[in-house]
C-alpha cells in the first residue's frame, strides 16, 4: 500500500499522465518490494537482529527526509522545487525507503521454513507483481484526481505528508505503538 500512496502523489506532482514514468516507477516499486524481502532471507543467519533492531529507523529516516524535502519545497516557487519523480533517482529513493521494512519479511521466511530459493520464488514473484499493479493503479488514480487536489493544496505539501505520515506509520508499528 505504500508504493500505491506514493505513485498516487507522484502523479499529482506531475499533473500528467505519463506511461513511461509510471511504469518505471511501477518497475522499480515492484522490484524493491520483491528485492527486500530476498535480502533480508539471505541475510537473517548473519545478521537478523541487527536488520531488525534498525530497519524501522532507516525507513522512517530516508521518508522523514525526502518527505520534508518535499515540504519545504512547497513553500518555493514552483520551478524551484527539486524533488522530482521524473528522475531515476528519486524513483529509486523512494522505492528503498517504500519497500526496506520489507527486509523483515524475508526474516519470517527464513524462520518459518523457506529454505531454498526456489521455495522463495513464488511469494517474491506475487509481492513484485501486486505492488507493480498497486503502484499504476495509484498513478492513474492520481492523474484522474490530482487537478482537484491542485487546485486545493499544493501538491508537494500533500505528497510530503502523506510520506511523512508513511514513515511514522512504520516506526510506530515497529515500536509497537500501534498494530
Amino acid at each position: 500500500m505504500d508504493c500505491f500512496a506514493v505513485s498516487v502523489v507522484c502523479a499529482v506532482i506531475l499533473r500528467r499522465r505519463a506511461t513511461g514514468i509510471m511504469l518505471r516507477l511501477a518497475f522499480l516499486f515492484g522490484l524493491f518490494q520483491a528485492l527486500m524481502p530476498l535480502l533480508g532471507w539471505a541475510l537473517t543467519t548473519r545478521f537478523s537482529a541487527q536488520i531488525q533492531a534498525y530497519d524501522h529507523w532507516i525507513a522512517f529516516a530516508m521518508l522523514a527526509f525526502i518527505g520534508g524535502k518535499m515540504i519545504w519545497d512547497s513553500f518555493k516557487e514552483e520551478n524551484e522545487s527539486s524533488l522530482n519523480p521524473q528522475e531515476w533517482f528519486t524513483g529509486i529513493l523512494l522505492a528503498v525507503a517504500t519497500s526496506i521494512d520489507a527486509l523483515a519479511v524475508g526474516i519470517t521466511y527464513a524462520c518459518t521454513g523457506y529454505d531454498s530459493l526456489q521455495s522463495l520464488s513464488l511469494p517474491l514473484v506475487i509481492i513484485g507483481l501486486v505492488s507493480f499493479a498497486l503502484s499504476v493503479t495509484g498513478y492513474l488514480l492520481g492523474v484522474r484526481f490530482g487537478e482537484k487536489v491542485n487546485e486545493k493544496v499544493h501538491p508537494e505539501l500533500l505528497g510530503g505528508l502523506i510520506l511523512l505520515f508513511i514513515g511514522l506509520r512504520i516506526l510506530a508499528e515497529h515500536l509497537g505503538l500501534i498494530s
